[in-house]
């Protein structure tokens, strides 16, 4: 479980960070569909942080207000945001253009 004390030793490499909501509909959809994307890839990682008093420190310092919100993250650096709910074929083309616009850099 991710929390505002381990957040950063858990920031390796490409990664998909969903977070979400503990009473959020769009959040409990999204996941597996996440889930099912980036499993699919060999080049990133899917992790979740659940919004909660537990990590309160990593909202803020990501600017996270709404959830469910996905970043794309480079060993911790955002390089991509998405909020809101998003379909899955959506979301595959945002995202393979995205990390390809961010190996460019």
């Amino acid at each position: 479980m991710i929390t505002d004390k381990n957040y950063k030793e858990h920031l390796k490499g490409l990664q998909v960070l969903e977070v979400s909501g503990e009473s959020c509909a769009n959040c409990l959809t999204l996941m597996p569909m996440l889930f099912e994307v980036v499993h699919q890839r060999t080049d990133i990682t899917l992790l979740h942080v659940e919004a909660s008093d537990d990590t309160k420190q990593f909202l803020e310092e990501y600017q996270i207000e709404r959830v469910p919100t996905v970043l794309l993250l480079d060993n911790g650096k955002e390089f991509a945001r998405a909020v809101g709910f998003q379909p899955q074929e959506i979301f595959e083309l945002w995202l393979d253009a995205m990390i390809e616009e961010h190996l460019k850099k």
